[in-house]
């Protein structure tokens, strides 16, 4: 089995610790590695090395550091198909979504490796005669990336990319369920050039790695995303330092009357059941109009009952949940959703056999305020909700904690911008599902959702970096703002 090192410092070294966790195959159950359990010792070095190496990186200027970003571009596409294949096997993604992981990643290197011809700041007027006056982005620092399973090469790539570009350094601690993806991400960045000790790679646990991470006052900037525990949790420990974080959803889509429900069947589906449901935009609620509630959960029933559980590399069209113990919470709602008295339209059991495989399951005749309608569940559940109207799909859609992705499906322009107006979330999608962020677009949302911040595209370059302003007086006196004003 493939035993692996700790990246400190550009160089791979082992623990302080002397102890392993495997990672595994959720479909098979079988070990794929092992990685040391790191120390508060390790992040420490790892926190000094990026420390070290801040002043040089920091100094280069950003179409340099781009040119390293283009080269993880380049070396990405050239290894799409390995990446693909080490996510479907770690993390258990069907093929396609697979592809489309580390489509995301090549997609926002490329992107923020164009950024080092920008960072733009702007320029302003002066209320004060011979003056001039400017913003520009400064980095943040030493900065600490904690990503999860569920997108093991894209989501450390929308923080890595950001945070390098801008010229922070970084400790990266990935999840303990996928950290051979991870650990394949860095060596790209080791193979395109990235200065010793700008990126550190350490894993372990939360309790210890991320802990660490977290309070050591080295660091200076936190990006997290994983539960609403964790990162409430993290907000405590972090004392003063900038922390973005990305918490998860319990997002809806509306169905109209007037909607295609052919098209709608098709979001619904690729929404609740792509990625085993193991997305925080995951579509778990459809809030449809009663009109059409029945012939659409005839056609979604229909739909759904064709979908192939198993082993994603032996074309399945969905896997794995990504270890027993999700495998046991999704098992847990299902049986609360009917203590509840919500009716289970088709699903609601697990396969036989190795992995961590459980059936795509609909509930009907939800209710706005049953567990299953307003708690995260991060599995293949479903709950179908009925409306009567516009205004009361939008309630029920904005009565969770969350507020990350929606969607409407409707043909009428109003209903749609009502949708866009009054729904409280991040991201809403017209005519398509709740999932299918573009890394041009800021990706985020409100409520318990986050803290405010949103990743991707220019607000990427916003959670990575600092605006400094700068006054240029030309005036050859000393000139008061807000005194000498005339």
């Amino acid at each position: 089995m493939q035993l692996n090192k700790l990246f400190i410092g550009g160089e791979w070294t082992v623990s302080n610790s002397d102890e392993f966790f495997e990672t595994v195959n959720p479909a098979t159950e079988e070990a794929i590695a092992k990685f040391p359990k790191g120390t508060k010792e390790d992040v420490k070095k790892a926190i000094d090395a990026a420390q070290s190496a801040f002043p040089k990186w920091s100094s280069l200027p950003a179409p340099s550091r781009g040119k390293i970003l283009f080269k993880v571009v380049e070396l990405l596409r050239n290894e799409k198909q390995r990446f693909s294949l080490l996510v479907a096997n770690e993390m258990g993604k069907a093929m396609p979504e697979a592809l489309g992981d580390v489509q995301e990643a090549i997609d926002v290197f490329e992107y923020m490796a164009a950024e080092g011809r920008r960072l733009f700041g702007h320029t302003t007027t002066s209320e004060l005669h011979d003056k001039f006056c400017m913003t520009i982005r400064r980095p943040i620092g030493v900065v600490g990336l904690i990503t999860p399973w569920n997108f093991p090469v894209a989501i450390p790539a929308w923080k890595l990319a950001p945070a390098l570009i801008c010229g922070n350094t970084i400790v990266f601690k990935p999840s303990s369920d996928t950290p051979l993806c991870a650990l394949e991400l860095v060596k790209i960045l080791e193979k395109a050039g990235i200065p010793k000790g700008v990126v550190n790679f350490v894993t372990g646990s939360g309790d210890v790695v991320g802990d660490e991470i977290i309070t050591n006052k080295k660091v200076y900037g936190i990006s997290f995303t994983g539960s609403k525990t964790t990162g409430e949790d993290i907000l405590k420990k972090a004392g003063i330092k900038k922390v973005g974080l990305e918490l998860g959803g319990k997002n809806a889509i509306i169905i109209m009357d007037d909607a295609k429900l052919d098209l709608a069947v098709e979001g619904v589906v690729w929404g609740a059941f792509g990625t085993t449901g193991q997305r925080c935009t995951a579509s778990s609620r459809v809030i449809v109009h009663n009109k059409v509630k029945q012939k659409f959960e005839e056609l979604l029933k229909k739909r759904v009952t064709q979908i192939k559980v198993g082993y994603v590399i032996k074309g399945a069209d969905v896997g794995p949940l990504i270890n027993e113990t999700a495998r046991q919470k999704t098992e847990k709602y299902v049986k609360i959703g009917l203590e509840e008295g919500a009716k289970l339209l088709c699903g609601g059991t697990k396969p036989k056999g190795k992995g961590f495989f459980y059936h795509p399951t609909i509930f009907t005749n939800a209710t706005p305020d049953m567990r299953i309608s307003k708690e995260e569940i991060f599995g293949p559940v479903l709950s179908i909700i009925e409306t009567n109207s516009i205004d009361d799909a939008i309630d029920i859609t904005n009565n969770v904690e969350y507020g990350l992705s929606s969607s409407i499906y409707t043909e009428n322009m109003k209903n749609a911008f009502e949708v866009i107006n009054k729904v409280d979330t991040g991201i809403t999608y017209v005519n398509s599902s709740t999932i299918g962020a573009e890394v041009h677009l800021p990706f985020g949302g409100v409520k318990g959702t986050g803290n405010g911040t949103r990743e991707a595209g220019i607000e990427g370059i916003n959670e990575f970096s600092e605006t400094k302003a700068v006054y240029f007086d030309y005036s050859g006196k000393l000139q008061k703002a807000q005194i000498d004003v005339s």
